[in-house]
């Protein structure tokens, strides 16, 4: 299984990106796909999830700023990012799972991760 992130970049604070992981090599029927982040000095931490149902998850600090989907077609899940603040300032890891009834804010509950993606919001 591969996992390619991109799109991230330089914002100025109150801009968006959108962020797209890229995956590859699975058969899973079910799987969870998400989004974690580092900044320096801090512990990854869950942004986002996306289920193979379709139902999503989100941690209350990016809650009505980001929205992920996926895109079955192109096995590509997204995160838009609206309304960045400088603390929003992290690399943006996705990672993956087939695993069951995981808690999905937890890192140790995915086995494939992608190289990340280097988000600044700054002015």
């Amino acid at each position: 299984v591969q996992l390619q992130a991109s799109g991230g970049g330089l914002v100025q604070p109150g801009g968006s990106l959108r962020l797209s992981c890229a995956y590859s090599g699975f058969t899973f029927d079910e799987y969870a796909i998400a989004w974690f982040r580092q900044a320096p000095g801090k512990e990854r931490e869950a942004v986002s999830c996306i289920v193979s149902s379709g139902r999503v998850y989100y941690e209350d600090f990016v809650k009505g700023r980001f929205t992920i989907s996926g895109d079955n077609a192109k096995n590509t899940v997204y995160l838009q990012m609206n309304d960045l603040k400088p603390d929003d300032t992290a690399v943006y890891f996705c990672a993956m799972t087939d695993r069951q009834k995981i808690l999905w804010g937890i890192a140790v509950e995915y086995e494939y991760w992608g190289q990340g993606t280097q988000v600044t919001v700054s002015s």
